[in-house]
């Protein structure tokens, strides 16, 4: 997950992956993280970061070590998401996400969801240890790889996460690369990113990210839905959509927009159907100049 956190169920909590000289990882967790006392999940997050450390693109996809209780709150956060879902989502979500068939008991291993979404579209999940850089994150989806994390929030709070999780990346993310147009939206995304060299350019590509693939909204018979992951894997950023400012979805607006991570998004931009998102979006991300 690039260094945009996606998920608004925010504070200003979070973790740090620190890799030493001897190439071990360990995760730093800050003091308010919900996991920072619970010395077992913090070996789990080693552990699991470790995995992606090493991992080498092209080779088997590592499964993560998940317990009863992580598996419970899996289960607790789709028990939440299902009913919002069924209110607040696009048709098209709705649909990706029935064809992911997902196991809301028990958290799928990426290589199963991987080879789901390989099947539809030809993207395929690869392992990253935590934030990496938006560069990195943004060009490797020109390759049609999406970083997906394999950690999940502490069980102590399950409607809460300080960071993107697998939750995010599976729920919010994953469903949707199943889909044929949003899939081409984050090809080209990462297309645009090989073409960008300077930082300040960068920046604005990656605003119209957030914007759009995490928090795009559209109309649907006239009501308002979600597209963007960081919405679709939040109960309470669902919630608080229908709050926002809505905004014509305008890409020069977007990319002078500012945004802050640790609050639910205030403005939003709304497109008039998710077809038209599509269109537009793509148009544009054909059309971004390289530097």
């Amino acid at each position: 997950m690039m260094e945009l956190p996606a998920d608004s169920d925010v504070t200003t909590a979070n973790s740090t992956i620190v890799v030493r000289d001897d190439r071990t990882a360990v995760v730093e967790l800050h003091p308010d993280h919900p996991g920072f006392s619970d010395s077992a999940y913090r070996q789990r997050r080693n552990v699991i970061a470790q995995m992606a450390l090493d991992y080498e693109s092209g080779q088997p996809l590592p499964d993560a070590p998940y317990t009863p209780e992580e598996h419970d709150v899996w289960h607790q956060v789709w028990q939440e998401l299902d009913p919002m879902h069924e209110a607040h989502a696009c048709r098209e979500y709705r649909e990706a996400v029935a064809r992911m068939n997902f196991d809301k008991r028990h958290i799928p291993q990426i290589a199963e969801v991987s080879r789901t979404i390989e099947s539809n579209t030809g993207f395929r999940l690869e392992p990253v240890a935590g934030l990496i850089e938006a560069s990195v994150f943004l060009s490797q989806l020109g390759n049609q790889i999406f970083l997906s994390t394999q950690y999940i929030r502490h069980y102590s709070t399950p409607l809460y996460t300080p960071e993107p999780d697998v939750v995010h990346e599976l729920v919010g993310h994953a469903g949707m690369l199943t889909e044929p147009r949003f899939a081409e939206i984050n090809r080209l995304v990462g297309e645009a990113a090989m073409r960008t060299k300077s930082p300040a350019r960068l920046e604005r590509l990656g605003r119209v990210y957030w914007f759009t693939i995490e928090f795009g909204v559209c109309r649907e018979d006239g009501a308002l839905k979600a597209y963007g992951a960081g919405l679709l894997s939040s109960f309470g950023e669902l919630e608080a959509m229908h709050k926002a400012d809505l905004q014509p979805f305008d890409f020069e607006a977007m990319m002078s927009q500012e945004y802050d991570v640790t609050m639910y998004q205030p403005t939003l931009f709304c497109a008039d159907s998710f077809e038209e998102a599509y269109a537009s979006l793509s148009k544009f991300l054909r059309d971004w100049p390289a530097d």
